[in-house]
């Protein structure tokens, strides 16, 4: 057995977002307080953490993460890398680089966004990383295996992982039905709904819905939610059987 904790929900901007004054932003509901997308797998001998983004040093103290065994990262927008110089706690108490596992385009963004962690001659203290490439081959992390799942966000690719049978998708708006052949058997299914209406590049709550029930799990999880999603004390009741709103900090256990 393994656990997958909610270190995020939200969007890019978060919940509430900044100077918005809507009722989900003013809430007082700890389900509507929604940090950047991310999550935290672990079984008890292997921590690994699915996206780094701006509010990764607050949810690694939240979540009482003391040890980190390797970072998955979807895609390169900031909203789930730019936490990533805040690995050198980690770099520091385990005495080694942190393993990042991303694609190739990925990788160059990294690389890019975090020049001087890989320059010749590295400032002392700078993050210490290392780089391994995602491809369409399972991943084994310690005592974790995740299979890549592939999907677009508007025109960019993006990946989401299986483990087990718990399947993390998050800034997808298509999916092919090859891939989505890789996630049967899955019986939770964490899925991104921005919204309720249209979006260029994210599924809305009728296309998580309706994604959901062509992979047909026991139990879906919607995630990487704006404001526009609605109070959670609302939208719960309206979907589907079976179908509920994530929410931070929320554990759910899944076989591996």
């Amino acid at each position: 057995m393994a656990v997958l904790t909610f270190l995020g929900t939200g969007t890019s901007q978060g919940v509430p977002m900044v100077a918005c004054p809507c009722d989900v932003c003013h809430s007082t509901d700890e389900r509507d307080r929604r940090l950047r997308s991310s999550a935290l797998i672990s079984d008890g001998q292997t921590n690994v953490v699915i996206d780094a983004g701006p509010d990764f040093r607050y949810q690694m103290l939240r979540a009482g993460v003391t040890r980190l065994d390797a970072i998955l990262l979807t895609h390169e927008h900031k909203d789930h890398t730019g936490g990533i110089d805040d690995v050198r706690a980690f770099n520091y108490f385990q005495s080694s680089a942190t393993d990042i596992y991303a694609t190739e385009r990925v990788q160059r963004a990294v690389r890019k966004d975090f020049d001087y962690a890989f320059g010749e001659n590295r400032y002392p203290g700078v993050p210490d990383i290392a780089l391994h490439t995602i491809t369409d081959e399972d991943i084994t992390i310690g005592t974790l295996r995740f299979t890549p799942i592939s999907g677009l966000h508007y025109r960019l690719p993006v990946t989401g992982f299986r483990c087990g049978d718990i399947a993390y998708l998050t800034d997808f708006n298509a999916i092919s039905d090859e891939q989505i052949e890789r996630l049967r058997g899955v019986q939770t299914l964490i899925v991104n709904a921005l919204r309720w209406e249209p979006h260029l590049s994210h599924f809305t709550v009728d296309e998580a819905i309706a994604l959901s029930r062509r992979i047909a799990p026991r139990r879906t999880l919607l995630t990487h939610c704006s404001h526009q999603f609605g109070l959670y004390s609302e939208v719960a009741p309206r979907l589907p059987e079976g179908i509920e709103p994530a929410y931070d900090m929320l554990r759910v256990d899944f076989n591996k």
